[in-house]
């Protein structure tokens, strides 16, 4: 759920901006500097992260840790310290990935930033796996990326209610990751 000053924000889909790629690389260097050695790597995630493909304009991070029950309590230190705030909802602490129940952190940007979500996942585990199929698989992949892009947007047209919006779309993405899987076992991705 998004904080209050989020919810202010009206949300829509919008064409690919080619500025999420350099706004991502700032959010990147931010996170590298404040969360040091604890960040095994930064990634670009989401739709944000695939050229020509239709988004919210809500930038997607994955940080990768070794082990987030070593470090939660320091990540989470250092990123309320620059004003980030951990999501509290139970779905942005334990997500479903390949039948696996994974430990995950969300954090939402300062009051005021870029908006964005950090997702701070294992590295390793089968979510980080995921968000970095989602991605690969889209931008290997055009009829997939622009079939996914008019999806959304005739979604977001029909439903402009945010939860619904991501309820109705969780279905939606477990089939087009069904399709990701097939083509990474085809061309023998590894993340």
């Amino acid at each position: 759920m998004p904080f209050p000053d989020e919810s202010a924000r009206p949300w829509q889909i919008v064409p690919h901006q080619p500025a999420w790629s350099a706004e991502f690389e700032r959010l990147a260097t931010l996170l590298h500097a404040t969360l040091g050695a604890l960040a095994v790597a930064v990634d670009h995630v989401g739709s944000t992260s695939v050229p020509g493909l239709a988004a919210k304009d809500v930038i997607d991070v994955q940080v990768r840790v070794a082990s987030l029950a070593d470090a939660e309590e320091q990540i989470t230190t250092r990123m309320t310290g620059i004003g980030f705030r951990l999501r509290p909802e139970p779905w942005n602490h334990r997500e479903v990935s390949r039948g696996r129940t994974c430990r995950k952190l969300v954090f939402a940007p300062p009051v005021g930033g870029r908006p964005a979500n950090v997702h701070v996942r294992e590295q390793g585990g089968p979510n980080a796996r995921y968000a970095l199929l989602f991605r690969d698989y889209l931008r290997a992949t055009p009829e997939a990326r622009a079939a996914w892009g008019a999806f959304k947007r005739r979604l977001a047209e029909d439903v402009p209610d945010l939860s619904a919006y991501g309820q109705i779309k969780a279905p939606a993405t477990d089939v087009l990751m069904g399709a990701a899987e097939l083509w990474a076992e085809a061309n023998r991705w590894k993340p």
